[in-house]
């Protein structure tokens, strides 16, 4: 008999083993890098996903235990219900499913078909605590679970001692490289005026499209204490997207800073 309990235990252990779908621990030096966390305002991260996201492996259908899983593209503002769970120990130092190494105290969870660096705001429905996590990992693979939290996470809305919690989930956005978001044609229009000190700026690039006036912006921004600002402006070829350098107090300001040549094609522009 004790042979037999013996060898149940075993075969046990060894199916729960084959279930995990969590991937193998790393090495015990793996050094942490400081936890991140992410902001419950919209406006902090991307509102368009990562269009290299589309094609990476993580979006591909892939099945579970005979279930089929398609992970699928949300928007900003989509809504979701159901209950979380968590988990910590068991798997901190572990792959998750987009090649990270889970850390139990970063701001990280699970879900089986939310694109990965969709950073969400998960609500305990219960007690009213909020908490906002990027999505880096597949599961729970339970059907009744919607989305498995970090424990540090899970900790900032008390569900901690109870194991699985009532919860809203709602997409704030994209984690991306780069620029945080394109901007809308009001936004880009009413950017000027944020960093205007006279009425003189020094045109340094033109575009036909944003993604190229947005680089620029990012790369010459503070330039010698200037401010780089886009003007979306329409001509006879259509939309035309134009990189300024303002913060100039004066227009024999901006010509002295011209004649130094830093930018090549440069010229002087006044706004209207």
């Amino acid at each position: 008999m004790n042979r037999l309990i013996s060898i149940v235990l075993i075969l046990s252990v060894l199916f729960l083993s084959a279930c995990s779908t969590r991937g193998q621990r790393v090495y015990n030096g793996h050094k942490y890098s400081a936890p991140k966390s992410y902001s419950a305002d919209k406006n902090a991260h991307s509102s368009v996903m990562d269009t290299k996201t589309y094609s990476h492996p993580t979006m591909r259908p892939y099945v579970i235990r005979g279930i089929r899983y398609y992970p699928t593209v949300v928007s900003v503002g989509d809504e979701f219900d159901g209950r979380a769970s968590w988990y910590g120990p068991d798997f901190h130092g572990k792959h998750t499913s987009n090649g990270e190494i889970y850390n139990m105290h970063d701001m990280t969870a699970a879900h089986k078909t939310l694109p990965m660096n969709t950073i969400v705001k998960v609500t305990n429905i219960d007690n009213g605590l909020t908490t906002v996590v990027r999505i880096n990992d597949r599961g729970p693979f339970v059907a009744t679970r919607i989305i498995d939290l970090s424990k540090s996470a899970a900790s900032k809305i008390n569900m901690i001692g109870a194991g699985t919690a009532r919860v809203n989930i709602e997409i704030l956005g994209f984690e991306t490289k780069g620029k945080k978001k394109i901007p809308t044609q009001k936004e880009l229009k009413a950017s000027p005026q944020k960093a205007t000190v006279s009425g003189f700026a020094l045109q340094i690039a033109s575009f036909s499209k944003v993604d190229g006036a947005l680089k620029t912006q990012e790369v010459y921004d503070n330039t010698d204490g200037y401010k780089t600002v886009i003007k979306d402006m329409e001509n006879e070829d259509g939309r035309i997207f134009k990189v300024w350098l303002k913060g100039f107090k004066s227009e024999q300001e901006a010509r002295d800073y011209k004649a130094q040549g830093h930018f090549e094609n440069a010229f002087i522009v006044r706004e209207d």
